[in-house]
């Protein structure tokens, strides 16, 4: 396994095309997580209108799924980096999908001002969490998309297909049963991540023939 993965790298590095990708998606990664998608968290706090209404929020009671909410994302993005890192080839697709995601939401999120539901399941994670994943930032979810747009990466690997799409499935209910999002910012959310994906093939193209590369059928 250990010689297998080195051999990985080791052929990665010597490709010229890899060795650029990986490090300039990172950064542009980061820039998108750290820089973009908190000012569009701010703004949009900060301009939050009052709530509306429902159909499927104001006919179910809220559960606290707040840890769940929280500690669930946090696995996934573990699950997420140990598939790249098991073969870097994937890492810069992976990389360029996800930005264009944060980087989409953050506009949708700085277009949307309608505040939280009435009832919310309630946050005792530190502002600096309760910032990040409970903010008013609501359309569309970030935690029904982007295991979607995982399960739309590694469609042609049926066992990863399934792992992303049972993830978002429950991700949607979660959020739903918390309150944590419309109804609409769940269902918006797989139409909007299907077109985030096929502008990632567009733009891409390379960094989607390495990812296929590095995870044959």
């Amino acid at each position: 396994m250990w010689l297998l993965l080195i051999e990985r790298y080791r052929e990665s590095w010597f490709d010229t095309h890899v060795r650029f990708s990986i490090p300039l998606s990172f950064i542009i990664f980061l820039l998108a997580i750290f820089g973009v998608q908190p000012l569009a968290i701010e703004y949009t706090n900060d301009v939050a209108t009052n709530p509306v209404g429902d159909i499927v929020l104001s006919n179910i009671p809220v559960f606290q799924v707040g840890w769940i909410f929280v500690y669930g994302m946090f696995i996934l993005v573990a699950f997420i980096t140990l598939l790249c890192l098991l073969h870097p080839k994937r890492i810069a697709f992976t990389l360029h999908s996800l930005t264009l995601f944060v980087l989409i939401r953050s506009l949708f999120v700085s277009l949307t001002h309608v505040g939280a539901f009435g009832t919310q399941a309630v946050s005792h994670f530190g502002p600096g969490i309760t910032q990040m994943f409970f903010a008013a930032d609501h359309f569309f979810s970030g935690h029904a998309g982007a295991p979607f747009l995982m399960a739309l990466m590694y469609w042609h690997v049926k066992p990863l297909r399934y792992i992303f799409l049972a993830w978002s499935v429950f991700f949607s209910v979660l959020v739903l049963l918390g309150h944590l999002h419309y109804t609409i910012d769940v269902l918006a959310a797989f139409f909007i991540t299907y077109g985030i994906y096929h502008l990632a093939l567009w733009l891409f193209p390379k960094e989607r023939a390495l990812f296929l590369e590095a995870t044959p059928n």
